[in-house]
This record gives structure tokens, sequence and C-alpha cells, in this order.
């Protein structure tokens, strides 16, 4: 497959986990990426992707920033002549706090990057993208964003207004072929939830890893990322301002007691 042959890309969160997945995996169907980050991470991603024969130029960011989303924009357009898919998938987690433990400064910090950083992606991209005559916008949200029970208050909000973001993004951006989609991640094993997936593993509890979703297990960063690429992709041409949860059906029910229905594996 080359789905992406000759395109333009920024990743963003482009380090590690998701963002690092779908790097690879757009390079290896043809895009040309600029991998974003705020860690050396960029660099190693752009190195795995170069030795793999790909395309990819390595920039340190803050997504947050303006300047700096600029710069990335910026980046692609003087490498690769515009840019036709930006993924802002860059984002922090803010801790467990519960809300009397939030600070104001702390939920600021998380809606900074989480929230403005895909806001900075649209105002920033979108134009260029146009430029091209369309292409893709994917924002990382998260299954936190669409109920309760999947992260502190802080980053349940930010995901989501991201949510929303893509929504009302999708009906400003009318007429301009450029689609903005929310991608909701479940429990994926990435940076952010490396110390849960590790100590389940010592303590010889992985089985019980996303147990309460219908698949009973978590997700891995490549499971998310192919999800990015379609919806990247002239595969969702006539998806737009959408949430797609990929979630291992968590998201399927309210809280109910488990039944079991004869269909589990053996």
């Amino acid at each position: 497959m080359a789905r992406f042959a000759g395109k333009s890309i920024i990743v963003t969160g482009a380090g590690s986990g998701i963002g690092r997945a779908a790097s690879l995996l757009f390079a290896a169907e043809g895009g040309r990426l600029i991998v974003a980050d705020k860690t050396e991470g960029a660099e190693e991603t752009a190195q795995a992707i170069g030795e793999a024969g790909g395309t990819a130029r390595a920039i340190r960011i803050d997504a947050g920033s303006e300047a700096e989303v600029v710069a990335a924009v910026e980046l692609a357009v003087a490498e690769f002549g515009g840019l036709d898919v930006f993924f802002a998938n860059a984002g922090i987690s803010g801790g467990m706090a519960n809300i009397f433990d939030t600070t104001p400064e702390l939920m600021a910090e998380v809606l900074r990057v989480n929230l403005i950083g895909p806001f900075l992606a649209i105002k920033h991209g979108a134009p260029r993208i146009a430029e091209r005559g369309g292409g893709a916008i994917v924002l990382t949200a998260s299954v936190a964003g669409i109920r309760s029970g999947a992260g502190s208050p802080a980053y349940s909000a930010s995901k989501a207004g991201v949510i929303n973001l893509a929504m009302t993004a999708a009906q400003q951006l009318s007429g301009s072929n450029v689609r903005v989609n929310a991608l909701c991640p479940g429990l994926t094993e990435t940076g952010m939830t490396q110390r849960v997936f590790d100590y389940a593993r010592e303590a010889g509890k992985i089985d019980k890893v996303g147990r309460l979703n219908p698949l009973r297990r978590g997700a891995q960063a490549e499971e998310l990322a192919r999800a990015a690429l379609f919806l990247a992709s002239d595969d969702a041409s006539y998806v737009n301002g959408q949430a797609l949860a990929v979630d291992g059906g968590l998201s399927s029910s309210h809280p109910v007691t488990r039944q079991e229905y004869g269909l589990t594996a053996v």
C-alpha cells in the first residue's frame, strides 16, 4: 500500500507511542514526514524512518506554542512544498489528581498542550492543506473525553474539548476539502501509561489490564496508529467531524454486571 505517496505530513508527539508508530506507518506508505516532539525522540523516530528507506525531518517543538507550531508547518512547506496531513497527537496526562487537588495551574497546562495544541494545528495547518486541494487533520482525543472514568478532571476536560473542536472545525472548514476528525484511544501501552503495564507484568497481572472492555485487553500503539492512518487517508474521504473510539468496546456500554453469552474465547 502507498496511500500517502508524495504526501507531506506533520506528526506531533512523534517521539514515542502512538505518534512514533503512526510516523513509521505513514512513511512506510510513502509519506514524507515532519516528526515533531519536545524530546530527543523526534530525532530517533526520524532516524528509524530513514533507516527503513523513508523520508523524515525532525523538529523539537512544544505543541502548545503557536510560534513553534508555525515553525513546524513552515518546515513542511519548505521541505516538501506544502502540507497534506496534520496528525496533532501530542498530549500530556497531568497526573490523576481529583478536582479538589487540581490547581488552576495544572488545569491550564493540560489544556494548553492537549487542547490549544490541536487548535493551533488546525489554525495553521488547515490553510496550507487547503492550498493543496484538501487533506486531513487528525486530533488525538481520548475515551476520557467521551465520558468520565478514564482520566483525571483536567485530562478528561481537555479531551472532551478536542472532540468538540474537531466537530466545530469541520463545520468552519466547510467547502475547503479539509477533513477534521478526532481519534479516541482507550487504554494503550505508550510512554504515558507504561508504568501501568510494567507494574502489571511484574506483578503477574497483565491479564487484568483492560479487562473492563469486551476485548479484555489493552491496546498497542500500532493499533491506534492504524486507525489514525485510516482517518488521514482517502479511505476515510467521507468521514468528517467525527470522534472514532478505538477502545476495545469500552465506551459502547454504561456500567453493567457482565453476563456471558457463550461466545467467549476458549
